[in-house]
């Protein structure tokens, strides 16, 4: 059975291994969507960083009073984490910069891209088996 977890020990290096995520936004319908993605953890301010196009889906169903919930969960085998919480999209210089340097530091430079922003999860429930 999961359990809620803290952001910490085992845990925390789960999530600082350089693993690829499934994230789950919530369509204006209702309706889930999943789309791979990386995502890093800032265990210290219970925020979670991604990058993502402004003209992906994800984007979209969290804009224009969208629902900001969002689901993110790793596997490596029988290791299984989820975190869940609600998202920002942030446009600004300083915060896709910022979501950009800590993307590199777990899984390598991103390519170029000008409609590059920045998705802020503000960690609310941790769960999983590692």
């Amino acid at each position: 059975m999961p359990r809620t977890r803290e952001l910490a020990g085992a845990h925390l290096e789960f999530w600082r291994e350089r693993h690829l995520c499934s994230v789950t936004t919530l369509r204006r319908d209702g309706s889930p969507h999943a789309v791979p993605m990386g995502c890093v953890v800032d265990a210290e301010s219970s925020l979670a960083w991604a990058i993502t196009s402004r003209t992906s889906q994800k984007v979209t169903n969290l804009r224009d009073g969208g629902d900001p919930r969002v689901a993110v969960c790793q596997v490596d085998g029988r290791r299984w984490s989820t975190i869940e919480g609600t998202a920002e999209v942030l446009e600004d210089e300083e915060s896709v910069a910022e979501a950009v340097r800590r993307y590199a530091e777990r899984y390598r430079q991103p390519r170029e891209n000008p409609d590059r922003v920045a998705l802020r999860i503000t960690i609310t429930k941790v769960t999983g088996n590692v």
